[in-house]
């Protein structure tokens, strides 16, 4: 999603960037608001072909019986990051072991040991979901990172994170299906055209 960074405000005693973020949410209802690398990010909401293109991707995960069981699958869910003493971030779409409630940390944000899976799908600042968030998501060791990149037309994989980043990366075309790892406890193939077609606004 379209992210822009934010300052504090300074005063003699400043907030916390927690107390920075919760402000935000307030003030602005329906924006993204998340910490990566120490810096306050805030994203508008999402667009129609955002969330239709998000809509078409839960299909296959629950079709895989992925929402039932070990696992679910869900939205919107943060993730409470290693990098820094207040870094969160708020997946668009996330599968997650059955017994997440059990892993709340802090700020409505959970341990990402219990995410099997995570997935953005990119609006204005395309850059953010396929560098920063790279990073992020490799540092708290979450399994595969989806990013559906709006704005070139690609499905992006990665798997195997390492401490910079994802060991693999695999880039798939319309045309093309995007196989995902069996870690996630069921066969996954994502059909690229359909999710490209879906991101893009109808004319």
């Amino acid at each position: 999603m379209s992210a822009a960074a934010v300052e504090h405000p300074c005063d003699d005693e400043p907030e916390t960037l927690l107390e920075t973020a919760n402000r935000l949410i307030e003030q602005l209802p329906g924006h993204r608001v998340e910490i990566i690398g120490g810096l306050v990010t805030v994203a508008p909401p999402p667009d129609g072909p955002h969330a239709r293109a998000l809509t078409k991707l839960m299909r296959p995960f629950i079709t895989a019986g992925l929402d039932d069981g070990e696992t679910e699958v869900l939205q919107g869910i943060g993730l409470w990051l290693p990098s820094g003493p207040e870094d969160y971030v708020i997946p668009d779409l996330a599968i997650v072991d059955a017994d997440f409630d059990e892993h709340l940390i802090e700020n409505n944000c959970y341990d990402p040991a219990c995410f099997r899976l995570v997935l953005e799908v990119t609006s204005g600042n395309y850059q953010t979901d396929l560098r920063h968030k790279v990073t992020a998501y490799a540092q708290a060791k979450v399994p595969v990172y989806v990013v559906v990149d709006r704005k070139h037309g690609r499905v992006h994989v990665l798997t195997e994170p390492l401490p910079g980043g994802y060991d693999r990366h695999e880039v798939y075309a319309p045309g093309q299906e995007a196989p995902l790892p069996d870690s996630l406890g069921a066969e996954v193939v994502l059909d690229v055209d359909e999710i490209v077609r879906a991101g893009r606004p109808k004319r």
